[in-house]
């Protein structure tokens, strides 16, 4: 199983105040994915566009960094995807790793908080508030799509 994991609007809110901390949802993230050790994680938050693998590794804690094995492409360089999957940039960049890493047919689940970039009644996908990132909600859907 994949995870393929925004980082704004899912470990903190997409539009953070001042004085609030930036990943404040990243524990919460971290003890759902201590109860799914099979799970490998994908980053496909914009944030893999300025920082290494390494250093995104880092932002996460001991036994959680290792997990992370990847980030998407960036869409604009998968143009026959887009024309098969439409305009959903992460959809694209999710479905571009899965055929570069030759897993299409791995079970994946994206936990994002932008559901107009992905297809329509996308069952893989489980959606955050934007405005609050992961909360108790979400994490009964992911802990079920987890375990499927």
């Amino acid at each position: 199983m994949i995870l393929f994991l925004d980082f704004d609007g899912v470990l903190h809110p997409e539009f953070y105040k001042q004085g609030e901390e930036l990943f404040c949802r990243r524990d919460k993230l971290e003890t759902i994915l201590r109860d799914y050790p099979q799970v490998e994680i994908v980053i496909s938050s914009t944030w893999r566009q300025t920082r290494s693998l390494s250093e995104l590794q880092a932002l996460f804690s001991p036994d959680i960094g290792p997990r992370i094995i990847g980030v998407t492409p960036d869409w604009r360089d998968l143009p026959e995807l887009c024309d098969v999957i439409g305009n959903y940039p992460r959809h694209v960049e999710v479905e571009g790793w899965l055929r570069q890493a030759n897993r299409v047919w791995e079970s994946w689940v994206a936990l994002d908080d932008r559901g107009y970039w992905f297809r329509p009644f996308l069952k893989n996908l489980v959606m955050c508030d934007a405005a609050t990132g992961i909360n108790d909600v979400v994490e009964v859907e992911l802990r079920f799509k987890l375990s499927h």
